[in-house]
């Protein structure tokens, strides 16, 4: 999917602004409502927009320990059935299979250091998982952090120009 100069200016401009309308988004962009509409439609339809849902800080309801954790399974028993074993954990966020000497690699929230080893027993003691390993987060730089990504995808106006000449 390719998207232009315009297209990155809505996705920062929603993403900095959740619940923006249609309508305000067209204003400030200096396009018509229709145009911000369709470009937000087309956009949806072919995932560059994933997900509207709110972002949720576990730290804010009570989890403030995020926990990375890498997970040996028994191959016997496969990586769906250990998958849909885990997400039946409120705790562990993400699950990933993985390359390397592990087989999934999980981010996990806590509320403290006894209430994450009760984590990883549940965790222990889903079908499937014979080891797993943990790192403790002890500060997040930045998480979920996808707008340099966007804006990387297309060369601003000015720079475009330069090129041609």
């Amino acid at each position: 999917m390719s998207i232009d100069q315009l297209d990155v200016r809505l996705i920062t401009l929603i993403s900095e602004e959740a619940g923006i309308s249609v309508v305000e988004c067209a204003r400030r962009l200096g396009v018509a409502r229709a145009t911000a509409q369709g470009r937000l439609d087309r956009l949806r339809r072919t995932g560059v927009i994933a997900s509207e849902a709110p972002s949720i800080d576990p730290a804010a309801l009570g989890y403030p320990l995020r926990t990375f954790c890498t997970i040996q399974i028994q191959q016997s028993v496969g990586h769906q059935r250990v998958a849909e074993g885990l997400a039946k954990i409120p705790e562990l966020l993400e699950l990933h299979t993985i390359t390397g000497d592990y087989d999934m690699m999980a981010t996990i929230v806590s509320r403290s250091t006894h209430d994450l080893q009760r984590v990883l027993d549940q965790m222990s003691n889903t079908e499937g998982v014979a080891r797993a390993s943990t790192r403790l987060a002890l500060e997040s730089h930045f998480k979920n952090r996808t707008l340099p990504l966007v804006r990387s995808t297309v060369p601003e106006e000015g720079s475009r120009r330069a090129d041609a000449s």
